[in-house]
C-alpha cells in the first residue's frame, strides 16, 4: 500500500501543478476579452479569431480543472443524502461511483474523443467564421482532461482504500466536502481514546 500512496501522492502533485497553473488561462481570457471589446468599441475592428480563443481558454480551464477539482473534494455530491452514512460507508460509496461510473466514463470520452482529433488534425478543420482558429487544439482538450480527471480518479481510489486499510487519512477532509467542524471533534476525541 505505501508504494501505491507514494503513486498517489505524485499524481496528486501533478494535479495540483495543472491545477494551480491554470489560474493564468483565466486572466488570459480576461485580458485577450478587454483588448477584444475595446477594439470593437474604440476602433470598429475585431476578429472571431479573439472571441474563439476565449472559448478555447475557457474549455481547458474547464477540462484541465476536473481533475484539480475532484483533489480538492469540491465536485457535485449529494451531502443532504451521504451525510447521513457513516465514514465508512461514504468511502464505499465513493470507490464504487469512481469504479463503476467515473472511469468508465473518462474511458468512454477518450475512445469516443480521439477518432475526431484525429480527423481533425488529418484534415486541418478550421472553424467556418470568418478567421476562425483550427480546431484540433480544442478538440484535444477532451481526451486529455479525461485523461487527467481518470489519473486523478485513480489517485482517489488509492487514498480510499488506503483509509479503509487504515494507512491514510480520510481523503475527504479537505476540500468543500470535509467534515463540519462537529464531525471533525468527535473524529478526533475517537481517536484520542484508542
Amino acid at each position: 500500500m505505501g508504494i501505491l500512496l507514494k503513486l498517489s501522492g505524485l499524481i496528486d502533485g501533478l494535479t495540483r501543478l495543472i491545477g494551480k497553473s491554470i489560474i493564468w488561462l483565466i486572466l488570459a481570457a480576461a485580458v485577450i476579452s478587454a483588448l477584444n471589446a475595446i477594439a470593437r468599441k474604440a476602433f470598429n475592428v475585431g476578429s472571431n479569431s479573439f472571441l474563439e480563443i476565449q472559448w478555447y481558454l475557457f474549455s481547458a480551464v474547464f477540462m484541465f480543472g476536473a481533475g484539480y477539482t475532484f483533489l480538492q473534494n469540491a465536485h457535485v455530491r449529494i451531502d443532504a443524502v451521504a451525510n447521513n452514512f457513516s465514514k465508512r460507508t461514504r468511502t464505499f460509496i465513493d470507490i464504487g461511483g469512481i469504479l463503476i461510473f467515473l472511469l468508465p466514463l473518462c474511458y468512454f470520452m477518450i475512445d469516443f474523443s480521439w477518432p475526431i482529433v484525429e480527423a481533425a488534425y488529418t484534415s486541418g478543420e478550421v472553424s467556418s467564421n470568418s478567421g476562425g482558429l483550427i480546431r484540433w487544439p480544442v478538440y484535444i482538450m477532451v481526451p486529455i482532461g479525461f485523461g487527467l480527471l481518470a489519473l486523478q480518479a485513480v489517485s482517489e481510489l488509492i487514498k480510499r482504500f488506503g483509509y479503509l486499510a487504515g494507512k491514510a487519512p480520510d481523503p475527504t477532509l479537505h476540500g468543500g466536502h470535509g467534515d463540519t467542524p462537529t464531525e471533525q471533534h468527535e473524529t478526533d476525541a475517537a481517536k484520542a481514546t484508542q
